[in-house]
């Protein structure tokens, strides 16, 4: 006999026990029964995509076991044959679901696998203020009515300015610190970006994720409410800030934004603005550390950032009740303050929950993690509005991210260049509106 038997065996003798001394020894009334009974046990699927059963297991696993003996959890693995859609389509539907917003849409609502957490939140009377509200508004915007799709998951993925204490030592040059602005940043850039032995290094480099899609502004690229970009004078300001780091003498753009991201990981960029993720690692010979990320002039003090996933519940499992508390858990103080120990950044606005990020992580440990909660996050870009056609956000990146290195590398001025991208979002628009 399994452990996890014996466990729900006792459990239920416990409880009988329980109930046989309550009642004096005599024997109970029905209703004193059924009240008694233990839960049947059943078996609660959980689809992730994105994330291996290892990560859920070592995440969670052993805390939802304990706390739930009557479930069985089954991890349904993303893969070949194995999508939400095939998944949904073969009958397999899972109960619980790990979304995101870029794939909200189509690989949860349009499977009609939508559910409303507000009527289950209010019946368990959970605070939704325990969240960074950034989060909870992206969510609630994906909806027609404000629906509550979804709980943000760790982690979330914040921007900040990495640095190569190297490159610094090399050339002379003080390390940069919280609170800088871009000003600040362009003039460390111009010192380290030079050549020595042969060798050319670069002072500044980006991910275009992160300056542009994830802007400080919260600017969408595709306008809310018309077919093409928005708010153009705001989005040149967003170039025009990048642009000259890229106009600096041996500092060239790379030929597309993959290639730019890369370029710190090859140990000759001193200084990138990119977000701090737990599932990305550098070389081990970079002798890196990250500050705050720098700040627009006249911008909001905020910090861009790519949105967390989020847990949610199928419409069509018959344990919503149990998939909500199972939420709960996950998503408790206990668990957060884990996860932000070994290098998750929580969802949370637990001060000391943040304090703890990355203490028992091999390399967070030693970097100054202070800087990830220096600034709030910015609010959520506007969504389209309802009923207006829409492209992926892939495609919006990809014209946005052409459009700009064309302009770095000097092949085109800022009003061409943003006009090009309306271009290719706007023929794309149409192709949605043909189908």
């Amino acid at each position: 006999m399994s452990g996890k038997s014996i466990k729900w065996i006792a459990a239920a003798v416990g409880m009988a026990a329980l109930t046989a001394c309550s009642s004096g020894g005599k024997s109970p009334d029905k209703g004193a029964q059924e009240a008694a009974k233990p839960p049947e046990p059943y078996m609660m699927k959980v689809y992730a995509a994105g994330v291996q059963e290892a990560e859920f297991n070592s995440r969670y696993r052993s805390a939802l076991e304990s706390k739930f003996p009557y479930i069985t959890f089954q991890f349904m693995a993303n893969g070949k044959g194995a999508s939400i859609q095939e998944l949904v389509a073969a009958g397999e539907v899972p109960d619980l679901i790990r979304t995101d917003t870029p794939t909200l849409k189509a690989g949860y609502l349009d499977l009609k696998l939508g559910y409303d957490m507000r009527d289950v939140v209010k019946a368990n009377k959970y605070d939704l203020k325990r969240f960074n509200p950034s989060f909870i508004q992206e969510i609630q915007d994906m909806a027609p009515d404000g629906q509550l799709y979804g709980l943000p998951v760790p982690p979330f993925f914040p921007v900040v300015l990495y640095y190569n204490k190297d490159l610094f030592n090399k050339f002379g040059v003080a390390y940069p610190k919280d609170g800088m602005s871009y000003d600040e940043v362009y003039e460390l850039a111009k010192k380290l970006s030079t050549t020595d032995g042969g060798v050319t290094y670069r002072g500044f480099s980006s991910d275009l994720r992160n300056t542009i899609r994830d802007n400080q502004l919260s600017l969408p690229m595709l306008d809310p409410a018309k077919d093409g970009v928005g708010e153009m004078e705001k989005w040149k300001s967003i170039f025009n800030n990048l642009v000259r780091f890229y106009q600096i003498p041996n500092n060239t753009i790379a030929d597309n934004s993959g290639l730019e991201l890369g370029a710190f990981a090859k140990g000759n960029v001193a200084m990138q603005v990119a977000s701090l993720s737990i599932y990305s690692n550098l070389p081990p010979e970079i002798d890196w550390d990250v500050v705050s990320v720098p700040m627009m002039a006249g911008a909001p003090q905020k910090m861009g950032q790519r949105a967390p996933a989020y847990w949610s519940i199928s419409a069509t499992s018959k344990h919503k009740e149990d998939a909500f508390k199972v939420i709960m858990e996950m998503l408790s103080d206990e668990n957060q303050m884990k996860d932000s120990r070994n290098g998750f950044t929580t969802t949370l606005v637990n001060e000391e929950i943040r304090k703890n990020l990355g203490k028992d992580h091999a390399v967070f440990s030693k970097k100054h993690m202070d800087a990830i909660y220096f600034y709030d996050v910015a609010p959520p870009a506007p969504k389209r509005k309802p009923g207006l056609a829409d492209v992926p956000g892939r495609t919006q990146e990809a014209a946005m991210f052409a459009s700009f290195i064309e302009y770095a590398q000097g092949n085109s001025d800022v009003n061409t260049a943003l006009r090009k991208a309306e271009e290719t979002l706007q023929k794309a628009l149409a192709e949605e509106k043909s189908k």
